[in-house]
């Protein structure tokens, strides 16, 4: 009789840490996925970013255009040969939907995507070095990937010397220093 009420409490024992370590490696593999799905919106990010920027440089004339959906990155219809940025629209890996949200430019124009996701990031830091304003952000709809051109300003071709006499040179002429 006591014997079968110890096997009984063996066996509820049992259940209980079975219980206990499927939680745990459900917990693990849940953040595994996550920590995977990051790194797909990283990836998915920076080539919408990429091909934004793109379309943005490759845009005919004097007068620099944003795409003004994201189909246009599949087929930029401006140039006179067909052009793919990108080969299709990512899906976004936490909402499961080809919708991003989208950041807005000038003339009702895409700039940038985000997740649509109000999720909390695992990633808080060590990011590439386009990524790094996401460094301590609370959620994905702050990771924004956008394209900014950047205004390059042209350095010196020899730095100026304190104390020393103005360098000159003629268009494709090696600088001649006065005496």
């Amino acid at each position: 009789m006591h014997q079968r009420g110890f096997t009984y409490l063996v066996l509820l024992f049992m259940v209980a840490i079975m219980g206990a370590v499927l939680a745990s490696t459900a917990m693990v593999w849940h953040t595994l996925a996550q920590r995977d799905k990051e790194q797909e919106l990283l990836y998915a990010g920076d080539a919408f970013r990429r091909a934004i920027g793109l379309y943005y440089e490759r845009t005919p004339g004097a007068v620099k255009q944003y795409p003004k959906k994201l189909d246009d990155l599949l087929e930029d219809k401006r140039q006179v040969s067909l052009t793919r940025y990108l080969r299709k629209i990512y899906i976004d890996p936490f909402t499961a939907s080809k919708k991003w949200g989208v950041v807005p430019g000038p003339g009702g124009t895409i700039m940038g995507v985000y997740s649509r996701s109000d999720g909390t990031p695992i990633k808080t830091g060590n990011f590439d070095k386009a990524d790094q304003d996401f460094a301590g952000k609370g959620s994905y709809l702050d990771w924004q990937f956008v394209y900014a051109p950047t205004q390059a300003v042209p350095a010196p071709a020899i730095p100026p010397v304190p104390g020393a006499a103005p360098v000159t040179a003629a268009p494709g002429q090696l600088p001649v220093t006065p005496k």
